[in-house]
């Protein structure tokens, strides 16, 4: 006889491995704080500058969510190129998106391990979707990551944000600095990052620390500052004419 399928009110969680999950490196103090934030909300916002370990923190809370069977999938999108319009490009889904999810890649590997993860990359459990794939669909029991989301339009993420259904997760990765949008004002990260003040259950981090050389730090300091000062400047300029 044939089993019948499961709908929201036959639904029963899975049972929780017994073996601690472990990953070859850990968490700092303030990647364990976000990424307790992150657990205690539905959509997370995760900001910071180049190095301060988003994707890292995003990577580990889904393989952990994954692991222990709260969800089924791992979806993972960002935007690629202009207008998202990869269909040129030689390969299967995952070969189009592999240069621009590369850094994901990283996270994952990093943590678990190149061969130990691949096979979750062959059985669809880790799906790649690029932005322009993602309407009309509905993620259930699964955690979505979406990376570099600086360069995500407002229109966009409304889209993004509304494809979340029963028992799942977002974390929105984006770093406000490397914005490249033909206009700032268009990234819908920044604005949805304010919105987070308002919205319950949708939470705004920003990690401070810096993963990398030191001198990173420096350099980004220095951009933003003369930068800071080329906005001023001709703005300055711009209001006495």
């Amino acid at each position: 006889m044939a089993s019948k399928p499961h709908n929201d009110d036959t639904y029963r969680p899975k049972r929780e491995p017994k073996t601690p999950i472990k990953f070859h490196i850990q968490l700092n103090p303030e990647q364990k704080e976000a990424k307790q934030k992150i657990l205690d909300n539905t959509v997370t916002l995760l900001a910071g500058q180049a190095g301060s370990g988003k994707t890292l923190v995003a990577c580990n809370v889904a393989l952990d969510g994954l692991f222990r069977r709260q969800y089924d999938k791992i979806i993972i999108t960002r935007p690629t190129v202009s207008k998202e319009d990869i269909g040129f490009l030689p390969g299967d889904m995952r070969e189009k998106m592999d240069p621009w999810v590369q850094p994901i890649y990283q996270n994952f590997y990093t943590l678990y391990g190149k061969e130990r993860m691949e096979k979750y990359f062959e059985n669809g459990q880790i799906e790649l979707v690029p932005v322009s794939f993602m309407r009309g669909r509905t993620f259930m029991d699964s955690i979505i990551i979406v990376d570099e989301a600086q360069n995500v339009t407002h229109e966009q993420m409304e889209m993004i944000v509304s494809r979340i259904g029963l028992r799942s997760k977002m974390i929105i990765c984006g770093d406000g600095n490397q914005i490249d949008l033909r206009k700032r004002s268009d990234s819908g990260f920044k604005f949805l990052y304010k919105a987070s003040r308002k919205v319950k259950n949708l939470e705004g981090i920003t990690l401070k620390t810096n993963h990398r050389d030191p001198i990173v730090g420096d350099i980004i300091e220095y951009y933003e500052e003369e930068l800071n000062h080329i906005a001023s400047s001709s703005f300055s300029v711009s209001s006495k004419k």
